[in-house]
């Protein structure tokens, strides 16, 4: 009998009602922004439709959906496979990211209501409170919430559909699991600074301390630049 491929091995089929099509485009997502796929996995669009229980068809659309989204990628005669970033690609997804966050947020701490400024510090003690012990992808999880939760209160959906693209492309190289704990700690200082700034309306306060923890998360990636785990081969 043979075995299943790395990819299919690590699939998760969510519960389905019955006579309901399998959720293959979902299931997809989930594995490959949990980390689960790592990037440059080869996809096999048989043994996954295989796994869903469908025919390759529903496979192969989806697949389009997530290249279009940048997180798998097709090479003719080849496929698909998890997509792969080079280092440079890496940071400039969180150039993206920084870049619409500052805009974001210059909208978002205005207009917050003190709904908003709850959820957000309820995100910051989750975030506060997941200690050394925490896993990678718990952290990694607890601060896209508190992000998020900043960013929303802008109203800005478009924007918000980007930062999200731009975000979900770098989580196949699960950054954060490679970013050692007391720097983790270091962010969290950033976070503080952002939670003050934000509560207080002060906007000019604010961009410059998300100016600040994006420099902080650019140097702590560029230790692991040369992983070739990570990040693909510039060449």
């Amino acid at each position: 009998m043979r075995r299943p491929s790395e990819f299919t091995s690590r699939l998760v089929r969510t519960a389905a009602a019955a006579g309901e099509m399998p959720a293959v485009e979902s299931d997809l997502r989930h594995a490959i922004l949990t980390g689960d796929q790592p990037p440059g996995t080869p996809v096999p669009i048989d043994e996954v439709a295989a796994f869903f229980g469908v025919s390759a068809i529903p496979v192969r659309e989806a697949l389009k959906t997530l290249f279009g989204e940048g997180l798998v990628e097709h090479r003719p005669h080849v496929g698909y496979r998890v997509a792969e970033l080079t280092f440079l690609e890496f940071r400039e997804l969180y150039d993206v990211r920084q870049a619409l966050e500052s805009a974001a947020l210059r909208a978002a701490a205005v207009a917050a209501t003190a709904a908003d400024h709850e959820r957000i510090r309820a995100a910051h003690v989750a975030l506060a409170g997941t200690g050394p012990a925490m896993g990678d992808r718990e952290y990694a999880a607890a601060t896209r919430r508190f992000h998020f939760a900043l960013i929303e209160p802008s109203g800005m959906h478009r924007l918000i559909r980007m930062y999200e693209t731009a975000w979900n492309i770098t989580e196949p190289a699960r950054p954060m699991a490679r970013v050692p704990v007391h720097e983790r700690a270091g962010f969290y200082t950033d976070h503080e600074q952002l939670v003050a700034a934000y509560l207080a309306a002060d906007t000019e306060a604010l961009v410059a301390a998300s100016e600040l923890h994006y420099a902080h998360l650019k140097a702590a990636i560029a230790e692991f630049a040369d992983d070739p785990e990570c990040f693909a081969d510039p060449a």
